[in-house]
C-alpha cells in the first residue's frame, strides 16, 4: 500500500481499464487538462484515476459521485482548487474520461455536464460504427 497526496493506492493490478476520450480531429481533453495542472495537483488527480481503475463502481464518495444519467465525476481538492474529471462506464469494463475542469461554483456547471454528455454520445456512436 502507498499513499499519494492523501489517497491510498492499494492494488497495482486494476480490473477496470481507463480510456481517455479523444476528439475526432485529434487531441485528448482530459490529458490537456492534466497537462495544464502543476505537478502536485496533477499527481493527485492521476492517483484518483488509478483508484477508479482499481475499485471501479465501488469507488465511494467523496472520490466519485453521480452527476446526471451515466455521467459521474471524480472529485478531489488541492488547496482551494476543486478538481473534477467527468467520466462514464462503458459496457466493456472501461471508464472513459471525458472532461476535466476546475470547479469554482458549489454546483457542477451545466456547461461542463453538457460537454461531457456530448463527448459520451460521440464516443458511443464511434464505438457502434466500429462494431458494425
Amino acid at each position: 500500500m502507498v499513499t499519494i497526496y492523501g489517497i491510498l493506492v492499494t492494488n497495482p493490478k486494476a480490473p477496470w481499464q481507463i480510456e481517455f476520450y479523444e476528439r475526432d480531429a485529434g487531441g485528448c481533453p482530459v490529458e490537456d487538462f492534466l497537462n495544464g495542472l502543476d505537478r502536485p495537483p496533477r499527481a493527485k488527480v492521476l492517483a484518483l484515476i488509478q483508484l477508479l481503475a482499481e475499485q471501479g463502481p465501488a469507488l465511494p464518495f467523496p472520490y466519485s459521485s453521480q452527476v446526471r444519467g451515466r455521467i459521474r465525476e471524480l472529485r478531489t481538492q488541492y488547496g482551494r482548487e476543486n478538481l473534477r474529471v467527468l467520466y462514464f462506464g462503458a459496457a466493456t469494463r472501461e471508464w472513459v474520461l471525458l472532461h476535466g475542469f476546475t470547479k469554482r461554483t458549489p454546483k457542477t456547471p451545466e456547461r461542463d455536464i453538457v460537454i461531457a454528455e456530448a463527448r459520451m454520445t460521440e464516443y458511443l456512436e464511434r464505438q457502434k460504427k466500429a462494431d458494425s
